[in-house]
């Protein structure tokens, strides 16, 4: 229930009505839902090739991610400089950040897709090195294709955070569907009516992704967006607005990236268990997204509704929301959980699984469940606050502290002293949830993360603020 103090403050009239958090958020959900549907049917048509397709594509999946966070990452510290301008009230700042923060991600995906592609044998042996020669074989061939498409979902990525900065989640929303549409359409002609297996889904999302990087890039340019590009295009860096977005992008991007890292370590430690194993746990990593769906689509508009309260100098109404969306999580999240544990093995039934694996993946499933209901909010929800604010080199020492002592010790631990197997890397996941939770409520609560943003250099605070 809403406390007294916070009923007061709605009444009076805040920066996001209801209304508008209900057009912020829904839209957000539909997106992550149709991303993690889509996702779903990948792996289930993939299914139909093998298990070691489906291994295959999950270890290059998790590669793909690491490069993806961290662009991610960088597009969060653009719509977050962004967004204090707009909270400023100084919409053409906020149009020349947005465009430096794109031009940046450009130059640095495209860099990032000559280094993954050159290397991709090397990188590929040191991390998957013991798995099975018909699992490298299906890596190999959705690494090299999907490695083409990092440079367009950078700048999807990049493009989709402004929209969220000024609000307008719907048009992200709509681009999301055509993408996913144009996936799942690629994947059914080129795997099942071309029988090109792995290749043809790695073609097709390549294709869906450059395909919605090109519309949503075009639609910035129309100048009756609050920010757009029209008139601002350089190719030249102006160091000053990449140093602020740097601030913001590079803490939380190595965050990100080593968060990733470590996951990819783990998965050398889940390929000595077997295929059976590594199927398991391709599965129920993305079965469990749709736990964390609510969770991630509200994470994402907490960020832009905290940028723009804090760049409006109102830490007051950055504490209300923070609470406010928080607790509409955790109610969310409970929800989905439960849904989780009854029905678990009706969403397997997609899968072709061996008994073995099924069984192991429904062991996950539930005991992930179950702990989404507790410990993951604070874990993943109260930081994007704290990043908002730019408390950014906190909350990534807490995270790589907690994700290199906790999740990997521990995961490793479990394994090599009581022989949990698949289920001790994810009990070991939980306990650095929990760690990072308490350690981002007491810095949330201290408040010393109202003062981060003093410490950029150029930041400037509102007078009347």
């Amino acid at each position: 229930m809403m406390h007294t103090k916070e009923k007061a403050k709605e009444a009076q009239g805040t920066i996001y009505s209801n209304a508008d958090l209900k057009k912020l958020i829904l839209p957000l959900i539909m997106e992550q839902l149709l991303a993690i549907l889509v996702g779903m049917l990948d792996t289930v048509m993939i299914s139909g090739v093998g298990e070691a397709a489906v291994s295959g594509v999950s270890l290059v999946d998790n590669i793909n991610i690491l490069v993806i966070q961290v662009f991610s990452a960088l597009a969060t510290g653009g719509a977050v400089v962004a967004g204090h301008a707009l909270g400023q009230r100084r919409e053409e700042e906020a149009g020349r950040s947005a465009w430096q923060m794109v031009l940046f991600l450009l130059y640095a995906s495209a860099v990032t897709t000559v280094v993954l592609l050159g290397a991709h044998k090397s990188i590929l042996r040191a991390i998957f090195g013991q798995v099975e020669a018909g699992v490298m074989s299906s890596a190999t061939t959705y690494l090299i294709i999907t490695g083409l498409s990092i440079c367009p979902l950078a700048l999807y990525n990049g493009c989709a955070a402004l929209f969220r900065a000024m609000g307008n989640s719907k048009i992200t929303m709509y681009i999301s569907l055509l993408m996913n549409l144009l996936n799942l359409v690629g994947n059914a002609t080129l795997i099942y009516g071309f029988k090109m297996g792995v290749a043809g889904a790695a073609i097709s999302t390549t294709v869906s992704r450059t395909v919605a990087a090109v519309m949503i890039f075009c639609m910035l340019f129309q100048e009756n967006r609050v920010i757009h590009f029209r008139g601002r295009v350089t190719a030249r860096m102006n160091l000053g607005l990449i140093k602020r977005i740097l601030y913001i992008g590079v803490p939380n991007g190595l965050e990100n990236s080593l968060f990733q890292l470590g996951k990819i370590l783990l998965l050398s430690l889940v390929s000595t268990f077997g295929t059976s194993a590594i199927a398991a746990n391709a599965v129920c990593g993305t079965i469990a997204n749709f736990n964390i769906l609510p969770g991630m689509a509200i994470n994402l508009a907490l960020l832009s509704v905290a940028s723009y309260c804090i760049g409006a100098g109102d830490f007051e109404q950055t504490r209300f929301y923070t609470k406010k969306l928080m607790r509409l999580t955790n109610l969310c999240m409970i929800a989905v959980s439960v849904l989780m544990i009854v029905l678990c093995r009706v969403m397997l039934l997609l899968y072709h699984l061996t008994p073995e694996t099924e069984e192991l993946a429904v062991q996950v499933i539930r005991f992930h469940a179950f702990m989404c209901m507790f410990a993951w909010v604070p874990s993943f929800t109260l930081p994007n606050t704290l990043r908002a604010a730019g408390d950014v080199m906190w909350t990534m020492a807490i995270s790589i502290v907690s994700m290199w002592v906790f999740r990997i010790g521990t995961a490793y631990f479990f394994s090599n002293v009581f022989h949990l197997g698949l289920i001790g890397i994810w009990i070991a996941m939980t306990i650095d949830w929990m760690f990072r939770g308490i350690c981002y409520w007491l810095r949330f609560g201290s408040g010393k993360w109202e003062k981060a943003l003093r410490k950029q250099d150029g930041y400037r605070r509102k007078a009347d603020s």
